[in-house]
């Protein structure tokens, strides 16, 4: 099974004077930390687009051989299975999985100390991204569920993003100290620790105190990139908590040094000790300068995986056309030498794989030539997932002209009662709406489903309040797939976006000074606007100027916005 290794019994050494392990664990350079990865549906140890943009850098890293090892948690309960009811109340249930199936478990044993009272105990599991070109990154996932830790301990762990403060961070200290304590016993060479967000950002006081806190030494073995667009969604803890379970006094001094005298920002942390620091898109760096003034904040737009997010129909038709160009995507650039039938082909078979799953699970009659719209993201409230039913009459009127039909998925975190109610907002919608459109909401959204949404659907909806979306991927994972983009001008969509030549814009350009409120009406009359007197009669009347749309979505956006780009500048500015 890909992932699953079997060490040689040679290359087993447990203890501190460990410092060699042959093949795969051997010889990486670049540690790359992230609070969650997102490598199959069946290893639950992602909740969203952070976790999912990791698996894709990991990927990517495979691919191109870059010496890259991942570190994260293993997330014994997972994130949670989503349940809705005919309602569309949600509710989570623990992820029952084997970690066995997909990864092995290595021998040595760290320990952090929490509360300089007990010592917990660390394993890590590593499971092997294996790529087609015959690489290979290998990804430690720490896991305190060992025998021997106190009961509590043991469950440090179990949920991604679970818990209360002090749950969350003893989960950071065990991935960023208990991260570099394996490292380390694992005998990995590091070079350059990437911290991806602020949650592993105290692998920089482990590196301190191994330096004799020489700050500048740190800095120039770390990297942090932040996805977070607001002030407030920075990861920031009570010093009281902090003494409780870091209580030496010299890493207090450090950390409300460098971390904030108020709060210990995990951000701030990162800022202050790395030399390299970039936001996930040009204009999300540049709120992030604001944000952080003071700080060089550069920019590396986020991408995704081409092979991954293309479905097999456009995956088939790449490899007669464009031999290569899993592994350099931008021969996508050269998609025109595809017949339009052809490509028009692949996208009704992938239409045809997700409508017959769509009317298999919910029996909502979906057919195979309505004009359909996905939105598939976290629930949340920027993310306005609900914002097509703010007039419903002019939804209406539109839907007479051309039929539409709506698929939505996405999970509401466990405490974000607001993202709940969008979900059964949306029941609701669809109940009201059922006389006139097919509108379904898919439950337990994961990547398998991810990966029939954004190939098989016509129009990739995205309505995210300006200006919170640091970067968003689904658009890129559609455009792959030759699927158009209709999005508010944010986060990655500004950098790709023509209108009217490889899809459409929703309200302003960025540029254009405009209260809350007026923006919003802009955007709700840009929305109705486009779909009633554009993207409809596009759709059922002018063939030709879809299939032109479609080849340039595919030319102009997957061609750039992928991981094997994104990871080629992450080497030549940051790991170089």
């Amino acid at each position: 099974m890909e992932g699953k290794m079997d060490l040689p019994e040679k290359t087993v050494q447990i203890g501190r004077n460990m410092n060699t392990l042959e093949g795969v664990l051997s010889g990486q350079k670049i540690a790359y930390f992230s609070m969650e990865i997102g490598l199959l549906s069946e290893i639950p140890t992602y909740s969203g687009g952070l976790g999912i943009l990791a698996g894709d850098t990991i990927r990517s890293a495979a691919d191109l051989n870059i010496p890259l090892v991942g570190v994260s948690l293993l997330s014994n309960g997972g994130y949670f299975r989503q349940s809705l009811d005919s309602e569309g109340r949600q509710t989570e249930h623990r992820v029952d999985w084997d970690p066995s199936k997909f990864m092995s478990l290595l021998p040595p044993e760290v320990k952090v100390k929490l509360g300089g009272t007990r010592d917990v105990k660390v394993r890590a599991w590593v499971y092997n991204c294996k790529s087609l070109t015959g690489n290979c990154v290998p990804v430690l996932f720490l896991d305190t569920n060992v025998e021997g830790n106190h009961e509590e301990d043991r469950r440090i762990c179990d949920y991604l993003y679970g818990g209360d403060s002090s749950y969350r961070f003893k989960q950071e200290i065990v991935l960023g100290i208990g991260g570099v304590r394996m490292l380390e016993a694992l005998g990995f060479n590091i070079r350059k620790y990437h911290m991806n967000e602020g949650h592993s950002s105290l692998l920089a006081l482990e590196l301190l105190k191994r330096n004799g806190t020489n700050v500048p030494e740190v800095r120039e073995r770390c990297i942090f990139t932040t996805h977070t667009p607001v002030e407030a969604g920075h990861d920031k803890f009570d010093y009281g908590l902090v003494e409780t379970l870091i209580p030496e006094r010299e890493d207090l001094k450090l950390l409300k040094r460098l971390g904030g005298e108020d709060k210990l920002n995990m951000s701030l942390l990162a800022l202050n000790l790395s030399a390299y620091i970039n936001g996930v898109t040009k204009r999300h760096s540049l709120i992030s300068q604001q944000i952080f003034p003071g700080y060089r904040i550069q920019a590396i737009t986020n991408g995704v995986h081409s092979y991954t997010w293309t479905s097999p129909f456009f995956r088939e038709l790449y490899d007669r056309y464009l031999p290569g160009w899993a592994n350099e995507p931008e021969l996508l650039v050269r998609v025109d030498g595809i017949p339009d039938d052809e490509i028009w082909a692949a996208h009704r078979s992938a239409k045809k794989y997700l409508i017959d799953y769509v009317n298999q699970l919910t029996g909502a009659g979906l057919d195979y030539e309505t004009l359909t719209l996905g939105f598939s993201r976290r629930m949340t409230e920027y993310k306005r997932p609900t914002f097509i039913f703010s007039d419903l009459e002019r939804l209406r009127k539109i839907n007479e002209k051309g039929k539409l039909q709506l698929i939505f998925a996405g999970k509401a975190h466990p405490k974000d009662e607001a993202g709940k109610a969008f979900i059964r907002d949306i029941y609701g919608y669809a109940e009201e709406l059922k006389s006139d459109m097919k509108i379904v909401f898919l439950e337990n959204y994961d990547m398998d489903l991810a990966a029939r949404m954004v190939a098989g659907v016509d129009l990739w909806l995205n309505t995210p309040q300006r200006p919170f979306e640091a970067s968003g991927t689904s658009g890129m994972k559609a455009a792959h797939n030759g699927v158009i983009n209709f999005s508010v001008l944010d986060g990655w969509w500004i950098e790709g976006w023509i209108e009217g030549v490889n899809g459409w814009a929703i309200g302003p350009e960025p540029s254009e000074s405009l209260s809350e409120e007026e923006c919003r009406a802009y955007e709700l009359n840009d929305l109705y606007n486009k779909l009633s007197y554009i993207i409809v009669p596009t759709y059922y009347k002018r063939k030709d100027e879809w299939f032109k749309l479609m080849n340039n979505s595919i030319s102009m956006i997957a061609y750039y916005f992928n991981s094997h780009r994104m990871m080629r500048r992450y080497v030549t500015q940051a790991y170089l």
